[in-house]
């Protein structure tokens, strides 16, 4: 099968959706099958659309735009999957939802992160035709629980937590907030917190460690420096630091937003800024059950991208029906009309 994914592969740190492509290739070619970056080849099989919107906006390489124009006038043949991973939840916009939802007019089938954003979706109208949920993950290889030392009761509790983006939304009201509480004197000699990425411009941290973002075995050698990992990105459709960090053996404190909480339950407990200091408290004291329970953490890129893979065969089957009905309403636009009756007459 050759599979053709929509993005481009960035060295060092940039963001979940790089490490899903990353994860997804050397998957999919550890399989044995073909991975391409474009719409080059005349025989793709299954073409997979990570990011619909301009290329100064994501690491995409290409959109529905140039999907259609290939499935129309190279090769109808082709399976289009769209993996959905973004809403405008995320940042406060107003538009990627109803972009992502008329980019989808060209897939066949649709995969989201989780099921708070696929629900989203279904809400504001994207055709519930073929739609799964498919769960991120990191690979093991990278993030493990290797070395990994657990809180000795002793000593003080540190806590991290890293995002490659510096949007508001990624937590930092949760951030300031452990901040402020390392700076009382209640807290002041139980506590230790880093923070591994990028901050938005103006913001300081009093009591923090600031770490400049990293990524693979750097990024998980200094995670598990910590003890326990905060997440209060605010509705994330799925995000990769907290599974990275529960890989590497880190229990989960996570905010309840998004679809975080779809990834932490059972590894972690669930708060909100009203009742941060009482679940921290409540976490120290239950400290060994949630550090336990990371050992059999489920979400990694072997499990996420053996789901994709299976998804793209099970498509793959259905490549007739879905090339027929594209076929069909192709021929109803008047250029795409002429262009199969010339194809017709010189080239079948």
């Amino acid at each position: 099968m050759k599979v053709s994914i929509g993005s481009k592969i960035v060295e060092g740190p940039w963001g979940g959706g790089n490490l899903f492509a990353i994860n997804l290739s050397e998957y999919l070619l550890s399989n044995g099958d073909q991975v391409i970056y474009d719409l080059s080849d005349p025989d793709i099989d299954l073409i997979l659309l990570t990011d619909p919107r301009n290329r100064s906006e994501s690491s995409s390489t290409f959109n529905h735009i140039e999907i259609e124009k290939y499935l129309k006038y190279v090769n109808p043949n082709a399976v289009v999957v769209q993996r959905i991973n973004e809403c405008d939840e995320r940042k406060n916009t107003n538009y990627v939802n109803k972009y992502l939802i008329y980019a989808n007019r060209i897939a066949d089938e649709t995969i989201f992160v989780s099921s708070w954003l696929k629900n989203i979706y279904l809400d504001q109208g994207i055709n519930s035709k073929v739609n799964h949920v498919v769960y991120a993950g990191a690979d093991r290889k990278v993030f493990n629980n290797e070395n990994f030392k657990p809180w000795v009761k002793k000593e003080k509790i540190k806590i991290t937590t890293h995002h490659w983006g510096d949007n508001w939304n990624k937590g930092f009201e949760s951030y300031i907030k452990i901040d402020g509480l390392i700076g009382t004197s209640k807290w002041s000699d139980i506590l230790e917190f880093t923070y591994i990425g990028n901050i938005p411009k103006k913001l300081e941290f009093n009591n923090s460690k600031i770490i400049s973002p990293l990524s693979g075995v750097a990024l998980a050698n200094e995670i598990k420096k910590n003890n326990l990992y905060i997440t209060g990105s605010i509705n994330e459709p799925s995000g990769n630091h907290h599974i990275e960090a529960s890989q590497c053996g880190l229990p989960i404190l996570y905010i309840d937003s998004g679809g975080i909480p779809e990834y932490c339950d059972g590894y972690g407990l669930k708060y909100t800024i009203d009742n941060l200091e009482k679940k921290l408290e409540e976490m120290i004291t239950n400290y060994d059950q949630y550090a336990e329970a990371q050992k059999v953490y489920p979400n990694n890129s072997d499990k996420m991208s053996k789901q994709f893979l299976d998804i793209f065969n099970d498509a793959i089957k259905k490549k007739d029906l879905y090339s027929g009905e594209r076929i069909k309403r192709f021929k109803q636009d008047p250029i795409s009309k002429a262009f199969y009756m010339f194809k017709r007459k010189y080239f079948n």
